[in-house]
């Protein structure tokens, strides 16, 4: 468990984030109910639960992928459950979906490139921001003129987190990024959220199951079951309550 006390410095900036009495559904009962969390300045929150909790759709409705039915969002203290998913990228937040999502027809520099439109308008600014990434995932480096079909399992998390983190975000939103990659990655992975994250401030909101991998990174786990909050607490403290883990995350 990380000991870092950063992200309780970082907190006591302000909030990233608040979600207010969110509710979603896809037309049936709802998925997500009446769900407020803030999230501070700056943390890394584990978001945490079994399939079907809840998670992914959270993350899509804070995305603007998914219209809630009420409840409100807001990005530093601004309401965007109202604004455009592009739009809320160009404010700041950021999401990297299940999938390992890259332009498989494209090449890393160009996956890179793309993501970099979004922040970086100055050519010599956008290199130097592809640059950076090449810096912080150096397999990427050697892979820069191989397409996104020919990267590996974990070479394309690599690009799509990379592709994410280019456009300099103040929220970045994850979804099972460790899904079907082999522990070193993961490892190599997670290492890179918290020094990020500790680097520059970034706010991150990081849906996983694997638990413990989660846990090792994050200042807070949310326990979602079926769509609700059921523990919110520091993650060596989560990580430690054999009731809550047993009861909701099979471990």
């Amino acid at each position: 468990m990380s000991t870092d006390t950063g992200g309780a410095a970082r907190a006591a900036q302000g909030t990233a984030l608040a979600i207010e009495d969110l509710t979603v559904g896809y037309g049936g009962s709802p998925v997500i109910g009446d769900l407020t969390l803030t999230i501070p300045d700056g943390a890394i929150i584990a978001l945490l639960g079994a399939n079907g909790a809840g998670k992914t759709t959270l993350l899509r409705t804070l995305s603007g992928l998914v219209t809630p039915r009420r409840g409100r969002v807001l990005l530093d203290g601004e309401e965007i459950h109202a604004v455009r998913v592009e739009d809320r990228v160009r404010l700041g937040l950021a999401q990297v979906p299940e999938g390992r999502s890259v332009v498989a027809e494209l090449t890393v520099a160009e996956n890179l490139q793309l993501g970099a439109l979004w922040r970086h308008r100055d050519r010599a600014r956008r290199r130097e921001a592809v640059d950076e990434m090449y810096d912080m995932f150096e397999p990427l480096a050697r892979r820069r003129t191989s397409f996104g079909h020919q990267l590996s399992g974990g070479e394309r998390q690599m690009l799509a987190l990379a592709r994410a983190l280019i456009s300099r975000p103040r929220v970045l939103l994850l979804d099972e990024p460790s899904l079907g990659l082999a522990p070193r990655v993961v490892a190599q992975l997670m290492t890179v959220l918290r020094e990020t994250a500790e680097r520059t401030g970034l706010t991150i909101l990081l849906a996983e199951q694997n638990v413990t991998s989660a846990l090792s990174i994050a200042d807070r786990g949310v326990v979602l079951s079926l769509g609700e909050i059921v523990a919110d607490l520091p993650a060596a403290d989560l990580a430690a309550d054999p009731a809550l883990r047993h009861a909701y995350l099979g471990f």
